[in-house]
C-alpha cells in the first residue's frame, strides 16, 4: 500500500531562516559544513511528504488545537501545519536559542 504524497510550502520566514543556517555554517566551518546541514535540515522535511504527522503537537494549547507541530532535525527545530495535501512550513529554526518569540505569528 503506498502512502499519500503531501506537498511542501516554505513561508519566507521559513525560507529565510534556513539560508540564515546555511550562511552562518559557511562562515564558520565552510561550504562543506553548510551543505550538509541544509541537506540533513531538508531531507528531514521531506520526510513530512509521506508522515505528515511524524513531528510533535506544540506544547502551547492554542498551537496545538490549531494543528501545529515541530520536528526535531538535529539541533533545529522545524514549525509546521498540515493542511489537507499540503505542509506548510513555518520557521526553522535553532532549538537552542530562545525561538517562542518567533511564534507569535502563528496564533493567527
Amino acid at each position: 500500500m503506498s502512502q499519500k504524497e503531501h506537498s511542501l510550502q516554505y513561508h519566507d520566514a521559513a525560507r529565510e531562516e534556513l539560508l540564515a543556517i546555511a550562511q552562518l555554517h559557511l562562515q564558520l566551518v565552510g561550504p562543506i559544513s553548510a551543505r550538509k546541514i541544509t541537506d540533513r535540515i531538508k531531507g528531514s522535511i521531506d520526510n513530512l511528504c509521506t508522515s505528515p504527522n511524524i513531528g510533535i503537537l506544540c506544547q502551547d494549547d492554542r498551537l496545538a488545537a490549531m494543528g501545529y507541530r515541530y520536528l526535531i532535525c538535529g539541533n533545529y527545530l522545524c514549525f509546521y501545519r498540515p493542511i489537507n495535501d499540503v505542509i506548510y512550513i513555518y520557521h526553522v529554526v535553532d532549538g537552542r536559542t530562545d525561538y517562542n518569540k518567533l511564534l507569535t505569528d502563528l496564533q493567527t
